[in-house]
Order: structure tokens, then sequence, then C-alpha cells
């Protein structure tokens, strides 16, 4: 059995490029960001296991450092016939407008979940995280049998709770704040997304009390003193996913890009909208029209819709995409993902200063292990 080497040991600072399905990571970006000294992420969602295992080869002649792979759990089969039909109808006038066929809904729900575990098993990599659920502990220690560092995301206190007694190694707390999807366990079909979510610091700070897994705090963060904030908070590392997808490494439209920090995009909101899962994208007319009649019916909503989306962006209309964004995105800088990384560090030391100044020079909890604690 290979050991497994603790948190602090994978990064030399304490900021995680989040995994972002459908195309914002790539090898580039994620071999940039553990070249300087962060953890990249690939993220293998919505890609084939071969698609998968080509981009990990990718990544693996770009750097010798450690880096991460997500996975998506297999979803149950949530979605009702009736409503999805009539969701269909109600985008029919999407399809006319863009002149593409809408989606087939029959594609499965587990995301090629086994294919994908079995290349991670015969050939490891130094970390594999999971979201939209938590895995077995038998599925845990497998992959902590070779070695490889297991992280799962939690939505909630007690989603935390089920990701430490599956044994990961780590818990990747996702506050409402967070761009994409929320990474909860589970989909409740009565909550329509917006009103979901507890906020990150808050969530960083219950966790804290109730698991003794090391945390990597994700939502809404894109500047170095929020990383600071949600390290004294108790985190051992932040996750950031926005603040890289305006990276020239990041794998982005320009339209996306460029609608970050477009003010006709009036902030962001939760939506079922794309995917039939609550997603926090820049609010946009598709959004506003479509938003309230979404069904709970995640992937299928994302199957129907994937066309749609991919005719909106060779027309160029950011108004029928699906912009995915953390409530931070006014504040993402376009810079190279290596140099971002340091500049967010120097931010993190700064800030770590102040607040030490502030306390009359109390100490501050360390950014790795340097305290003996177990991170």
């Amino acid at each position: 059995m290979s050991s497994v080497p603790l948190l602090h040991e994978l990064l030399e600072h304490p900021v995680v490029q989040a995994p972002m399905a459908g195309g914002g990571s790539t090898p580039e970006l994620a071999a940039a960001v553990s070249e300087a000294g962060g953890l990249g992420f690939l993220a293998a969602g919505y890609k084939t296991p071969e698609a998968m295992y080509e981009e990990i080869k990718q990544l693996r002649r770009l750097t010798s450092r450690p880096f991460g792979v997500n996975l998506f759990m297999p979803q149950p089969s949530l979605a009702d016939a009736g409503a999805l039909a009539l969701y269909r109808e109600q985008l029919a006038g999407e399809a006319a407008w863009y002149e593409t066929p809408l989606g087939e809904t029959d594609h499965g729900t587990d995301d090629g979940f086994e294919a994908k575990l079995a290349i991670l098993a015969s050939d490891p990599v130094p970390v594999v995280s999971f979201t939209f659920g938590c895995p077995t502990p038998e599925v845990v220690g497998r992959l902590r049998a070779l070695g490889t560092f297991t992280v799962v995301t939690a939505t909630t206190v007690r989603e935390a709770l089920a990701v430490e007694e599956a044994g990961a190694d780590a818990v990747a707390l996702q506050g409402v704040e967070a761009g994409g999807h929320q990474g909860t366990h589970r989909d409740d079909p009565q909550v329509d997304g917006r009103g979901m979510g507890v906020g990150l610091l808050t969530l960083v700070a219950g966790a804290k009390e109730a698991v003794r897994l090391p945390l990597i705090a994700a939502g809404g963060l894109v500047r170095g003193g929020q990383i600071a904030a949600v390290l004294a908070a108790g985190a051992a590392a932040a996750q950031l996913g926005t603040a890289y997808l305006v990276c020239p490494e990041s794998g982005a439209s320009p339209l996306h890009k460029a609608a970050l920090t477009d003010p006709v995009h009036a902030g962001t909101e939760l939506t079922r909208a794309f995917s039939g899962r609550p997603a926090r994208g820049l609010t946009n007319r598709f959004l506003r029209e479509h938003g309230p009649y979404a069904p709970p019916a995640y992937p299928q909503v994302h199957h129907l819709t994937a066309g749609l989306r991919k005719a909106a962006a060779r027309a160029e209309d950011p108004q029928g995409m699906a912009l995915w964004a953390g409530q931070g995105h006014r504040m993402v800088r376009e810079l190279p993902a290596g140099q971002l990384t340091e500049v967010l560090v120097a931010e993190v030391s700064v800030a770590r200063e102040a607040f030490a100044g502030r306390a009359g020079g109390a100490a501050v909890a360390p950014l790795d292990g340097e305290s003996g604690a177990a991170l």
C-alpha cells in the first residue's frame, strides 16, 4: 500500500485551481498553476474516459508537479418524463431561432464513472476529487491504497460529515457564492436553486467544528485578501475557479471571458435553465426566460440544451450561453495563470500581516503544516 501525502505536501501555496467542466480547465491551465506552487486540476466531467486520459498525459508532459483530476459521481434518475417533455416544448422557439435541434436526453447518468475510475486506478494521479455526491469507502480506499489523495465536494456540514465517514483525505467546501454547479450530494427536486445554499465563511466555520479533515474553501474567491480570510476562518487552502477562467490558458470562450466584466450582465443567479441542476451563472436572457420553468432533471436538461448553447456561441450571442460565474466575477484579472497565482500568494501574505497587526501581533494560523497539524 502506498502512503498518501498530506495536503501541504501537494502544494507549496494554499491555492487550488478549481476543476471547471465544459472546457474551462485545460492541461495548460492546470500545469501553470501547479508550476507556480498551487494545485492545478483537470475536469473529467462531460469527457469520455479516453479524452480524460489524453489530457492527463498532456498535463504530465507539461509539469512534474502534483495535480488533480475531478470526477462527477453517478446521478440518480430524478427526471420526470412529463416535465422534461414540457421543457422541450418551451425550448422549441430557441431551437428555431438558433436553427439547431434540441438534444436527446437518453445519454445515461453515470458520466462514464466506472471507466474513468478504472483508468485512475491503473495509472494513478496525485489527487482525485469527486463532485455531485460522495463516493463509497470502498472507492476511496481503492484510491488511497494507490497513494492518491482524495477530496470530495460538500455544500453543507452534514455533507462534510459524510465525506469524513467515507474516509476521504479532505473536503472541498463549496459556498453558495460559487460559480457553476452546486456540488450538492443530492439535488432536491423541491428546491428551485434560488434560495438554497450556505455562505462560504459560515460553512467553513461550521465544518471546522464538526470534522477533522482539512478544509478547502471554494466560492466567490478571486483575491488574496479573500483567501486569507478563509484561511483565518479555518480552511487549509482556497479553491478558485472564476478567477482563473479569464486566464489565457483557460479553455473558456472569448465571449465568456469578456462577459465576466461586461456591465450589461446584472450579477449572477442560481438556475436550472441550462442543465437541470442548480448552477450559478451570469444573468442573461435565456436564464431569465427559462430558469423558472426548468425541471430538476440533471443531466437530461444539460444534454437537451447542449446544441442551443453551442449555437449561441457560434452566433456570438452571450444571451443564449451558460456563462458560469461566481459572485466575485467583476474582480477577475486577465493574467497568465502562473502570474495570477503568484499575485494571489503575495496578496495573502499582505493580508495576513494586516490581520496580525490588527490582532496586536497575535499569531495567525499557518499556511500549511508548520504547526504540526495534520493537513
